[in-house]
């Protein structure tokens, strides 16, 4: 499924989802297990997520003049994702959200050659994330223990497991390990007895190249620019 195709779905799921549900927010009932878990002003828990992520990649100018590489596409990999959740209320709508988390991803870049008798080649990029997401969250009102949210923010990433520095690198198409992205997402907070379980899709797009420019190498000089996408589905634990 395409990220643009995702991207509208989580849009129209939280539209559906919260005119739905405010419908009968106000005169709902058995909400009891969300009272007590309203009176706490912040809480914690651990998140376990299932993480799609690729390039997009932008052709430059090289591409058209080169007679080596015929395309270049990146093809889209998975990866799982562990880390914590730390939530601030403010108000009764909205939280403030800090979710450390250590991803694991894997993304490819696929090569064709022009000439025939040239076999087809990959970079393949394995990475392991330390993300730091800033999210705001709003909430609908809450009906039977249930509640829905969108959330939307930005996060930092750094992949510690990055071979831009190294020797081998050298011959390869370089990824650098600092990332920006913006996230927006939506999701259905379960209030149980114990705890509050959260799933959660989330969409994350880069907003800043993160190709490592070499013109000496054909892979690299025939691309202008490398943004990341990932797409999320998690699983929070909460209480």
């Amino acid at each position: 499924m395409k990220f643009q195709s995702l991207t509208r779905l989580v849009a129209v799921l939280a539209i559906s989802w919260f005119s739905s549900f405010n419908i009968n927010a106000q005169t709902a009932r058995g909400n009891y297990n969300f009272l007590d878990f309203n009176q706490k002003p912040y809480y914690f828990g651990i998140t376990l997520g299932y993480n799609s992520s690729n390039f997009k990649i932008y052709q430059s100018r090289d591409f058209i003049l080169n007679d080596s590489i015929n395309s270049v596409e990146s093809v889209t990999g998975p990866g799982f994702n562990l880390g914590i959740v730390t939530n601030l209320k403010i108000g009764e709508n909205f939280d403030f959200r800090f979710l450390p988390t250590l991803s694991f991803g894997e993304r490819n870049i696929n090569y064709a050659p022009t000439r025939a008798d040239k076999k087809p080649f990959a970079r393949r990029v394995e990475s392991v994330f330390v993300e730091m997401p800033f999210q705001a969250r709003y909430k609908s009102a809450p009906f039977h223990d249930t509640r829905l949210f969108v959330v939307a923010g930005v996060k930092y990433s750094f992949d510690v497991a990055s071979d831009s520095r190294s020797r081998q690198a050298e011959s390869l198409v370089k990824i650098a390990p600092n990332d920006f992205a913006f996230e927006l997402g939506a999701g259905v907070q379960m209030f149980l007895p114990y705890f509050i379980f959260s799933p959660e899709i989330k969409f994350s797009q880069g907003f800043n190249n993160i190709l490592i420019f070499d013109k000496n190498l054909p892979e690299s000089s025939i691309i202008d620019k490398i943004l990341s996408r990932t797409f999320t589905l998690s699983f929070h634990f909460e209480g």
